[in-house]
């Protein structure tokens, strides 16, 4: 069964009965034995654009281009 099978009659489930199903699939992902789940009260990294400063020059520079191109 394709996700393009299951998914029109998904949408049509209320809001309770789909969170219902969320949580069946994500217990049965925690048990999947080729998935690491999350651990509680664990860090993890979150690579963002803040402070990437030389990523924001790089997005002016082709800002800029365009502009000349244009």
């Amino acid at each position: 069964m394709t996700l393009a099978e299951i998914l029109p009659p998904i949408l049509q489930l209320s809001p309770i009965e789909k969170l219902k199903l969320i949580r069946i699939l994500a217990e049965d992902l925690n048990i999947a034995e080729d998935i690491s789940p999350l651990e509680p009260f664990k860090t993890y990294g979150l690579s963002t654009p803040y402070n990437s400063f030389g990523a924001g020059a790089v997005l002016m520079d082709a800002l800029k281009q365009s502009d000349v191109d244009n």
